[in-house]
């Protein structure tokens, strides 16, 4: 019984990661393209979600900041679920569905990018730091399941995973954010080292 769970899980995780090409390969593309964009002219990235989520954004930020595979200069990433100071006296103070919207009237400037994790594309703390980062002059890329939620439409690239299950939406997250630090790393590692060439 206990190796027909495990094996049917990782089943249904290939088969939505099978799909995962042919569906998402053109909002990654869009949205690895306004990531370089943005670095290259000076910008940051500003990652938000809940829950697992959470844990995505900061994942994606820590292997933007720190690097992925290669050597290159730290790209600005920020997570904005990191400083639980904030979180919890904005949540506090102006509800929970301030928490990242009130960061980012803060710290977003035009030009950055704004990258926003829910698996339902509902989370109504997600909505209105979208919400506040088009308003602000930020690119906004969402990472969500099959419907895309209420991002759908909201968002300048939605990567729709292919999938109405919770846990295999969050597997595909995982490789979507890493597949967006590596083309990005490549293009700016690429940069930089034909910067130095002709220094």
């Amino acid at each position: 019984m206990t190796s027909e769970i495990l094996r049917a899980n990782i089943e249904r995780s290939v088969q939505v990661h099978g799909k995962l090409l042919d569906v998402c390969l053109p909002a990654m593309t869009v949205a690895a393209n306004a990531l370089v964009s943005s670095y290259l002219a000076g910008h940051k990235a500003l990652l938000f979600g809940n829950g697992g989520s959470s844990t995505d954004a900061q994942h994606m930020a820590g292997e933007l900041l720190g690097r992925y595979l290669r050597e290159r200069s730290p790209l600005p990433a920020v997570a904005l679920a990191d400083n639980a100071a904030a979180v919890t006296a904005i949540a506090n103070d102006y509800g929970y569905d301030q928490v990242f919207s009130r960061q980012l009237q803060a710290l977003a400037v035009p030009g950055d990018v704004a990258v926003a994790i829910s698996t339902s594309g509902n989370s109504q703390s997600v909505i209105e730091a979208v919400t506040c980062a088009r308003k602000l002059g930020l690119f906004t890329i969402g990472l969500t399941g099959a419907s895309g939620g209420r991002l759908r439409g909201m968002v300048d690239a939605l990567i729709a995973v292919p999938s109405d299950e919770t846990p295999r939406i969050q597997e595909c997250h995982i490789l979507v954010g890493h597949a967006l630090c590596d083309a990005v790393e490549q293009a700016i590692a690429s940069t930089q080292a034909k910067a130095r060439v002709q220094q």
